[in-house]
């Protein structure tokens, strides 16, 4: 049986008030995708309707029960052509509850649906938040997954479905505000080795312009199809057999997964207010807020540590020359690339006393990697250190295929209150895993500082094609309009100090970054080191204002405290999951 099938995305402009009138153009252009051989059709999230209705009384006329008449007029299509469809309406329960939903339509009907459990703007005035959670549907042409819009902002929904198995995840959306294919799309693919049909709306309604970008994209984050803007429908192809390794980076990410360091993803704890609540029952609370400098610096490091101690020493001095508080630096960065075995060293001992004296001298706290010997075990760890010589230690817990001959995994987190801000450290393929990140963000921290090694590629510069979108959807001044450590920062609300090695005869591209917390901050709130060796300097901000509450995104946590944990337990099952 083949492995490889086509599939389309359908971008389509509905209007509202004219149902009739948006099926029958939803009905043509699957009839169009259909003829051209797709066995897979996507179609955007409330295109039967239009999106953004005023309440319930105005939304009424137009909610329909599943089966009903549209989903009858999409299945005797689905039907004719032995394809699959994916339609976006508003349905109504039994209980006269209304949902935004997604529907899969097969040849015999319908095979399952999803309503959007995480609400936006708009659905909170006339919808519940979806019940139906993290499914997977199994047809003949592949395993199916259905999100919709702002559900595919939270890592745990994509995760738990590629865990269940998805083959392609079928994103349906009203996406806005900034240009598309959106990076949260691209990172959904990229770390869960899985496809994405994108099916996104263009066009304006009622003063909300839409993105557009319709698209699908390959489970290695690459865009291998994409549609600006204008009704229309986009064909490519998917291959389950891509989908169903489950690599990331070269890596079989699922294999590597720590499901016991995960609990915490069940937790909430942005669910009360966290200026009160990081500090209950008189627990030390986060660090008062203030403006710092934070640079990331890249390099590549050789296998001689007194050199990297040099290299280190010379970028940490330039850094605080330009005002740093805090510099990360790559992964193994004092130890470097080639035999741990042999440049191993104790942390304590002479690396760190160095580090040390470093520190006390600038006023700097550095983050830096190294292979870590202790007793018989080898680490491949990294130490914060501050001018007051403190040293807090991070052991690697996801490790490579190549690590692990060496290498012993680290058990827990590190989390360390600075007068910079609350900092979790994670190194190099630790930030792969969104658990990672996740939990950290649920402790407090304001910042991760990830040195990291990684070849690549985890950024793009594709933002679709040369058409350009209608105002206000901004293009954005950044370089590279996908970074995956850029969504790993705002998924979480922090920064992300990412510091990667610059080596490309090794394959290193360096592309470091610090990150801000605001997804759709624009300018982006960030600077990303695009050349060789070198240093990126950007400003974190962890103040408040004159309140009891978090005041600043990086405190308050909007998206995370949005998460749906009770939802969440399949992310910490021992067990073998379906992939």
């Amino acid at each position: 049986m083949s492995t490889i099938h086509k599939v389309a995305a359908v971008q389509f402009e509905p209007t509202m008030f004219e149902k009739a009138r948006n099926i029958a153009r939803l009905l043509e252009l699957c009839e169009q995708a259909a003829a051209a051989g797709a066995k897979l059709i996507v179609t955007p999230e409330m295109g039967t309707t239009g999106y953004c209705w005023f309440n319930r009384a105005e939304v009424a006329p137009f909610v329909e029960t599943i089966p009903g008449p549209t989903t009858s007029r999409f299945a005797a299509l689905a039907r004719k052509h032995d394809c699959y469809i994916v339609v976006g309406m508003p349905e109504v329960d039994e209980d006269n509850i209304y949902f935004n939903t997604a529907v899969l339509i097969g040849p015999d009907g319908i095979v399952g649906r999803h309503r959007k459990t995480h609400p936006y703007i708009s659905e909170p005035k006339w919808a519940a938040a979806g019940d139906l959670h993290n499914q997977v549907f199994e047809t003949p042409i592949g395993r199916i997954a259905l999100l919709i819009c702002m559900d595919i902002h939270f890592v745990e929904t994509a995760r738990l479905m590629a865990l269940g198995g998805a083959d392609v995840i079928c994103h349906i959306s009203n996406w806005l505000a900034e240009r598309t294919p959106a990076p949260y799309w691209i990172s959904r693919a990229f770390e869960n080795g899985c496809y994405v049909i994108e099916s996104n709306r263009w066009g304006l309604e009622r003063t909300v312009q839409f993105s557009g970008g319709s698209c699908v994209i390959a489970p290695d984050g690459e865009v291998i199809a994409v549609r600006d803007k204008g009704d229309g429908v986009l064909l490519s192809e998917i291959d389950l057999d891509a989908a169903r390794a489950r690599r990331v980076l070269g890596e079989a990410v699922f294999a590597q997964r720590r499901p016991e360091l995960y609990p915490e993803l069940l937790t909430d704890t942005f669910s009360w207010n966290p200026r009160d609540f990081f500090g209950l029952y008189g627990h030390e609370p986060w660090p008062a807020g203030r403006t710092s400098q934070v640079s990331v610096a890249q390099f590549a490091p050789r296998d001689e540590v007194g050199l990297n101690l040099t290299e280190i020493a010379a970028l940490a001095r330039k850094a605080r020359a330009e005002g740093a508080d805090l510099v990360v630096f790559p992964e193994l960065a004092v130890t470097g690339l080639g035999d741990p075995t042999a440049s191993a060293q104790p942390i304590p001992g002479p690396v760190t006393d160095r580090l040390e004296e470093l520190a006390e001298e600038l006023g700097l706290y550095l983050v830096c990697g190294l292979a870590e010997r202790a007793g018989d075990a080898l680490y491949n760890s990294a130490c914060l250190v501050t001018p007051d010589g403190d040293i807090s230690v991070y052991r690697k817990t996801h490790l490579t295929a190549d690590e692990r001959s060496w290498a012993t995994a680290g058990e827990g987190w590190t989390v360390v209150d600075t007068p910079i801000g609350r900092i979790g450290l994670l190194i190099g393929h630790d930030a792969s895993f969104p658990e990672a990140g996740r939990v950290l963000a649920l402790r407090g921290c304001d910042l991760i500082a990830c040195p990291a090694a990684i070849k690549g590629p985890f950024s793009s510069s594709h933002a679709g094609t040369e058409v350009e979108q209608p105002m206000p959807i901004p293009t954005g001044p950044d370089p590279l309009h996908w970074h995956h450590f850029r969504v790993r920062a705002g998924e979480n609300n922090l920064y992300v100090a990412f510091a990667n090695v610059v080596d490309p005869e090794r394959g290193y591209p360096g592309i470091s970054g610090v990150f801000g917390p605001d997804t759709f901050a624009f300018p982006r709130q960030e600077a990303i080191a695009t050349g060789g060796t070198g240093l990126a300097t950007a400003l974190v901000d962890t103040t408040n204002l004159d309140s009891v509450y978090p005041t600043n995104v990086v405190r308050r946590k909007d998206l995370v405290s949005m998460r749906m944990p009770h939802s969440y337990r399949g992310l910490v099952k021992m067990a073998a999951n379906n992939y």
